[in-house]
This record gives C-alpha cells, sequence and structure tokens, in this order.
C-alpha cells in the first residue's frame, strides 16, 4: 500500500494527536481496502475512536483542505 505525504499527515496525527495504535490503524486501513468506505468513519465504526475523537478528526481534515 502506498501512502501520500496527506496520507502519512494524518496517520501521524491520528497517532500523536488521538493516540491510535498502529494495530488499531491497520485494521481500518484493511477493512478500507475491503469497503472502500472514509477512514474516519470506519475508525468509529469499529469502536476505535469515541463520537468526541471523530469529530477532532473531522476538524482537522477540514483544516488540511
Amino acid at each position: 500500500m502506498t501512502f501520500s505525504s496527506s496520507d502519512i499527515n494524518f496517520l501521524n496525527f491520528l497517532q500523536n494527536e488521538l493516540a491510535l495504535s498502529t494495530q488499531d490503524i491497520s485494521v481500518a486501513l484493511r477493512k478500507r481496502e475491503l469497503d472502500n468506505d472514509p477512514l474516519p468513519m470506519l475508525l468509529w465504526q469499529y469502536g476505535l475512536v469515541s463520537l468526541e475523537q471523530l469529530e477532532k478528526i473531522l476538524d482537522w481534515l477540514e483544516d488540511q483542505i
């Protein structure tokens, strides 16, 4: 799997700001490959982030635009 610089920045945000483990992120990335759903929603759907964390993710993504 190849990541763009924006993907790497997002993954770093998830690990550094939200303290998600590499394993949690990997689970969501594997699910994204199968379902092609947005990563933030998969993280929330599988209980890897809370609703508050999801809001932080969406705010961060919005700031990147």
